[in-house]
């Protein structure tokens, strides 16, 4: 989940509002208004063109009070594809399958990238700085792997037992917001395990942007599965990402981008195993 973050955000200079830009003095100066935040976690959860003048480098956490509005977005865009390839004729697990892709392709494998770098790190790794070696090579082991086949696969599996579209396509909503809702809460509670890197170079949202982000990932839930099921999804998803914090604080001293990365597939799957429950 590395993805480079000094390149391809949008900048907007007849309104004045940047991202972020070194001045003279070498001080980041930050953008003013909510657009720039939604945009610019848009450019890097997302393969979308959000803005072809890319300029200047952003800390990451300042736009994180949006990443469950985009998740929230790519949620709705896999739906879309779901409902069109069940409405061509194709029976839901070929269907769900397709669907599940789509949103692979839409953000451009970036978290499950990370989930397979910590698959490999954390499974294959001796010790810490094994761990976090393995984790920084781009080719993924047989651990890595493995990952993303049964990610893909549960995914699928519990799009395809929903069937139906509407409640499909909502499971899809408050999976994907309430999986990157989570990853605002790892980065201002968890330290980045090295000093480079996405998640040392990403910085901690403020107290205000991860309330944000919580409550919008909680209210999209909540509001997708119902009160019930919705609460218990993100319960059961919050326990199964604090456990794997868990083991990375103990492995690594913290998180790294490909952390991130394999907590919002974790976060993901959970909710839609949840939803897919009878």
């Amino acid at each position: 989940m590395d993805r480079p973050l000094n390149t391809s955000f949008p900048g907007y200079d007849e309104a004045g509002i940047f991202f972020a830009m070194n001045d003279q003095h070498g001080r980041v100066r930050y953008p003013a208004g909510l657009l720039a935040g939604f945009a610019v976690a848009t450019a890097f959860l997302t393969q979308l063109p959000v803005d072809p003048r890319a300029r200047g480098t952003w800390q990451l956490a300042g736009s994180a009070w949006a990443f469950p509005l985009v998740g929230g977005g790519i949620g709705a865009a896999v739906a879309v594809v779901f409902f069109v390839a069940q409405l061509s004729g194709l029976a839901d697990l070929p269907a769900a399958s397709i669907a599940v892709l789509a949103g692979v392709a839409l953000t451009g494998a970036l978290h499950e990238d990370g989930l397979a770098d910590t698959a490999d790190g954390l499974l294959g790794g001796r010790d810490r700085e094994a761990t976090l070696t393995i984790m920084r090579d781009s080719r993924h082991g047989t651990f890595g792997v493995l990952a993303i086949l049964l990610s893909v696969l549960l995914r699928a599996a519990a799009l395809a037992s929903i069937g139906d579209a509407v409640h499909g396509g909502l499971a899809l909503v408050a999976a994907h917001a309430v999986s990157r809702a989570a990853l605002p809460v790892a980065m201002r509670t968890m330290s980045p395990a090295r000093t480079d890197g996405l998640g040392a170079a990403a910085g901690a949202p403020s107290v205000p942007g991860l309330a944000g982000a919580a409550v919008i990932g909680i209210l999209v839930g909540l509001s997708a599965l119902g009160p019930m099921r919705g609460a218990i999804g993100i319960c059961l998803a919050g326990v199964t990402v604090w456990a794997v914090a868990r083991i990375a604080r103990r492995r690594i001293g913290g998180y790294t981008g490909d952390i991130l990365g394999g907590f919002q597939q974790i976060a993901e799957i959970v909710m839609l195993l949840t939803a897919s429950a009878k």
